[in-house]
C-alpha cells in the first residue's frame, strides 16, 4: 500500500468581530460628518479642533422648543425723535415720534420674543455712544403734508461710516426687499443727507452695522402705518432677520 503525502491545509480566516466593523463604520460616519458639516472658512482649523466641535454637547437652554439654536445677538433699534422732539406732526394730532415708537417697540418686542437681546433706544441716547451690535436700526417716518401722489412709499440708508460696507450694504438690502415684500409698499428713492449723515452713525462703534429706514409717508401711507402697525414693524424685523440670519440677498451698491 502507497503512503500518500498529506495536502497542504489553508488556514480558514476568522470573521470580522462586529466591534470592529462597528468601530470602521463609525470611523467613516465622522469622515463623511466633517465633509459635510464644516464650511470651506472652517476648513482652516486643526482637525482636532473639528472633532471637538462635533463632539462637545451642547449646554442647556441654548435651543428653542424644536431644536431651533438659540441667538445670543445684541440689536440696537431706535425710536426716531424718541426722547427729543415731536418729529412731524399731523393736522389730526398725529406725531411723527408716536408712531416711530409704536413701530419700534413692536419690533423690539418681535425681536426679544426671538431670543435676541434688543435695546430700544431713544434718538440722543446716550448709550449710542461707541454702542456695538450685530445690527441697529433707526425707524422714522416722512411728512404729513401731502406732497404729489408719488409721496408714498419707504426709504433706506446705510451707515457710511461702517467699517465693513459689504456688511452695511446687506443690511440695506434686507431691509429694502424684505419691507417691501412685507408690507407692499414702493420703494421711494428720495434719500436725503439726513438719512446718509444720520448722526447715530457717527456715534456707534464703526463695527456695529447700521442703517435708518423711514416706513412711510406720513400722508398718503397714513393707514397702514397707524392701522396696520404690526405688518410694518414685522417687515422691519424680516429685514434684520434677512442680515443676522444670512439669507440669500444681494448687497445694494456703495454710492
Amino acid at each position: 500500500m502507497e503512503t500518500q503525502t498529506p495536502l497542504p491545509v489553508t488556514p480558514r480566516r476568522r470573521p470580522s468581530s462586529p466591534r470592529v466593523l462597528l468601530r470602521a463604520l463609525a470611523a467613516a460616519m465622522l469622515v463623511a460628518t466633517l465633509f459635510v458639516t464644516f464650511t470651506p472658512a472652517s476648513l482652516s482649523r486643526s482637525l482636532s479642533d473639528q472633532l471637538s466641535l462635533l463632539l462637545t454637547p451642547q449646554a442647556e437652554g441654548e435651543f428653542l422648543p424644536g431644536g431651533t439654536s438659540r441667538p445670543k445677538i445684541r440689536i440696537g433699534i431706535v425710536a426716531g425723535h424718541w426722547g427729543n422732539d415731536s418729529g412731524a406732526v399731523c393736522e389730526n394730532g398725529t406725531t411723527e415720534v408716536d408712531v416711530n415708537l409704536r413701530i419700534a417697540t413692536l419690533v423690539q418686542q418681535k425681536l426679544t420674543a426671538l431670543g435676541f437681546e434688543t435695546d430700544l433706544l431713544e434718538e440722543f441716547d446716550p448709550r449710542l455712544t461707541g454702542y456695538r451690535a450685530a445690527a441697529l436700526v433707526s425707524i422714522h417716518n416722512d411728512s404729513c403734508v401731502y406732497i404729489n401722489d408719488q409721496a408714498t412709499g419707504f426709504k433706506v440708508a446705510r451707515a457710511m461710516s461702517a467699517r465693513d460696507q459689504n456688511l452695511a450694504g446687506r443690511l440695506e438690502a434686507c431691509l429694502r426687499d424684505r419691507y417691501q415684500r412685507r408690507t407692499g409698499l414702493p420703494w421711494h428713492n428720495s434719500i436725503t443727507n439726513d438719512m446718509t449723515l444720520y448722526h447715530a452713525f457717527d456715534e456707534i462703534s464703526p463695527d456695529t452695522t447700521a442703517a435708518i429706514i423711514e416706513t412711510g409717508f406720513l400722508n398718503l401711507d397714513y393707514r397702514i402705518l397707524t392701522e396696520n402697525t404690526d405688518q410694518v414693524a414685522t417687515g422691519v424685523v424680516d429685514g434684520i432677520l434677512c442680515f443676522i440670519n444670512n439669507e440669500n440677498i444681494a448687497p445694494t451698491a456703495v454710492p
